[in-house]
């Protein structure tokens, strides 16, 4: 089992790519990355965009590091995107993915993806109007997946979110959308599967499992994303916490008896940006230490 950190936990704090790359390898004892938009945003001038990604090709060249695929972010996902009600909207998050496929060629990364946006709420309680913007994300996802063909890149990377209003989120969903995509996606259609997700209570009850996904659409899981939750919230919390203690022996057991062990694993930590930055970087590592012990990894 690979495993490695989705670098969302160095926003605002290690935004520098050498900077980030030297604490990953350095502090962390780590090879494997996951790239966060939040990094380098797509809407950026090109010039910036350009400058920026080769500052990243470089840290990872001196730091020995692999950039498995790249994430949208939390900045990017505060947004409506591809399932705004409005068109230029939607038009705009649109460029918005197509700039991050050009990003990811650029820095040889082979997959990009993240969720793909949320609809109002009178849209997602109007039948029709939902379905036109679920068949909106469908044309916006077959256009992606042309873009990233046409880039060389393997594959758009989807992350199920566990919100009414957007999609996919629940089992069922994630099938369908595959099937509507056949035929259609220039590149393969894989998930992103946090567990925060999956396991996320109030929306699928007290017996929240991974094994539906896994089941139903584990052939189609590209990553996923291990985080300390207390089912309550999409937390994203490290170790420790005194709020919560996921058991990632159990996860690590369930992935392998669903033979899906090849999958890497990211660790996907976020902190509030008021939060003392030392100690914030000190949980990082002691997350990194657990889930390496508790996957059964040698640590450094």
């Amino acid at each position: 089992m690979e495993f490695g950190i989705n670098l969302g936990f160095a926003v605002k704090r290690l935004p520098g790519a050498s900077e980030w790359a030297r604490f990953v390898r350095e502090q962390l004892k780590l090879d494997l990355v996951q790239f966060s938009f939040d990094l380098i945003d797509p809407f950026m001038p090109l010039s910036a965009r350009s400058a920026l990604t080769a500052q990243v090709r470089q840290a990872v060249r001196d730091f020995g590091l692999t950039i498995h695929s790249a994430q949208v972010g939390l900045a990017c996902y505060t947004y409506n995107g591809l399932l705004h009600p409005d068109s230029a909207a939607r038009k705009a998050a649109l460029q918005w993915w197509i700039n991050a496929v050009e990003i990811a060629a650029e820095l040889e990364v082979p997959a990009v993806g993240g969720p793909l946006g949320g609809m109002s709420i009178p849209d997602a309680r109007d039948p029709k109007t939902a379905d036109r913007r679920y068949r909106d994300a469908l044309d916006a996802l077959a256009q992606v997946s042309q873009a990233a063909k046409t880039a060389g890149l393997r594959a758009i990377l989807v992350e199920p979110t566990p919100l009414k209003r957007e999609y996919p989120h629940t089992v069922e969903q994630a099938a369908q959308l595959l099937a509507d995509l056949e035929g259609r996606a220039a590149v393969p259609v894989e998930y992103v599967l946090d567990i925060g997700h999956a396991l996320y209570q109030p929306l699928y009850g007290q017996n929240a499992s991974l094994r539906p996904w896994f089941d139903a659409v584990g052939r189609s899981i590209g990553v996923l994303h291990l985080q300390n939750t207390d089912f309550q919230s999409d937390s994203h919390w490290g170790w420790p916490d005194a709020r919560a203690a996921y058991d990632v022996t159990d996860f690590a057991a369930q992935v392998q008896a669903a033979a899906l062990g090849h999958l890497p694993v990211f660790l996907e930590v976020f902190y509030a940006f008021e939060a003392d930055d030392d100690s914030v970087l000190a949980n990082t590592i002691s997350s990194v230490r657990h889930c390496q012990s508790a996957l059964g990894l040698s640590q450094g």
